[in-house]
């Protein structure tokens, strides 16, 4: 059955009119692009803040969404007509399975344009109706750390009603900054190439045989364009191929995954380019907690 994924972006919105509206534009490509090389077929629509997908599997395509870079959450959402018989019969119904004896919920109410109600009302009087409702199981109202929360936002003509949110990447829509080329040898090099394409760099990845598991379950996946090029484990042929890379894409710079020691000794074998290192500043422990995290957002 079809359904709609709610997609929240955060940070591209703060930009000024024209920029936001090449980065939203970037995004929506990206979307799509994920869509279409999954084999998966999806309709795009939009307003301000938020874009919806119509998909046939709706759970399939949130985790698509959730590798798409500028994409803050996400979620399973059904909609209907904002109106308030309607939204209460609709959250009544969908939150009979989710309720179970002596559970604690929270009715969390947004809305946009003008309603004859607030955002406090409708939460008030949503949380009254699931209680009167289900008086049998012994329910309680938490707001502060509810079992179960119940998510109702109102967004002009139509309502969204949805349970939970799946985290995204964040950061910027590929393809708004420059071009990188990225040596993934580990997880250290993982990272950075990561890092630099939340800040909407396309990065090209040069990938060692320590590097592929990597690349290929993880990083290929937030980039399905992403160029790879495999080499040996030796520094000569990983050099040669950083080198090569940078200048068939045209790459504005370098990502290394090296310490402070290593880029006071900055080689001059790549030319006037900038070298990155992003996880110059995170112990090994850290380089290893934030890849289990970007590792899961592309299962």
């Amino acid at each position: 059955m079809t359904g709609t994924v709610l997609v929240r972006y955060g940070e591209l919105a703060l930009k000024s009119p024209p920029v936001r509206r090449e980065f939203e534009s970037a995004l929506r490509r990206n979307l799509l692009d994920q869509f279409v090389r999954a084999g998966r077929s999806a309709r795009l629509r939009s307003d301000r803040g938020h874009l919806y997908l119509d998909a046939d599997d709706p759970g399939a395509a949130v985790r698509l969404v959730r590798r798409v870079f500028g994409v803050t959450s996400a979620s399973v959402a059904e909609e209907v007509p904002t109106d308030r018989a309607v939204i209460r019969d609709r959250l009544l119904a969908l939150s009979d399975a989710r309720l179970t004896a002596g559970s604690s919920f929270a009715v969390r109410a947004r809305r946009t344009g003008q309603h004859p109600f607030t955002s406090q009302e409708l939460a008030r009087d949503l949380g009254g109706d699931v209680l009167e409702r289900h008086a049998d199981r012994g329910l309680r109202v938490d707001l502060d750390h509810p079992q179960v929360e119940l998510h109702v936002e109102v967004r002009g003509p139509r309502t969204y009603l949805y349970f939970d949110r799946e985290d995204g990447p964040g950061g910027l829509p590929l393809g708004v900054a420059g071009r990188l080329v990225a040596l993934v040898d580990g997880a250290r090099g993982a990272v950075g190439a990561f890092l630099m394409m939340k800040r909407g760099c396309r990065v090209a990845l040069v990938a060692p045989p320590t590097g592929a598991p990597f690349v290929d379950p993880v990083l290929a996946r937030f980039d399905p364009a992403a160029v790879v090029v495999r080499v040996d484990g030796t520094a000569s042929a990983w050099n040669g191929a950083l080198a090569d890379l940078a200048d068939r894409t045209h790459a504005d710079g370098i990502v290394v995954p090296w310490t402070v020691e290593a880029l006071a000794d900055r080689p001059e074998r790549w030319g006037d380019r900038v070298i990155f290192s992003p996880t110059v500043g995170l112990t090994d422990g850290e380089v290893d907690a934030r890849w289990t995290t970007i590792a899961r957002l592309a299962e």
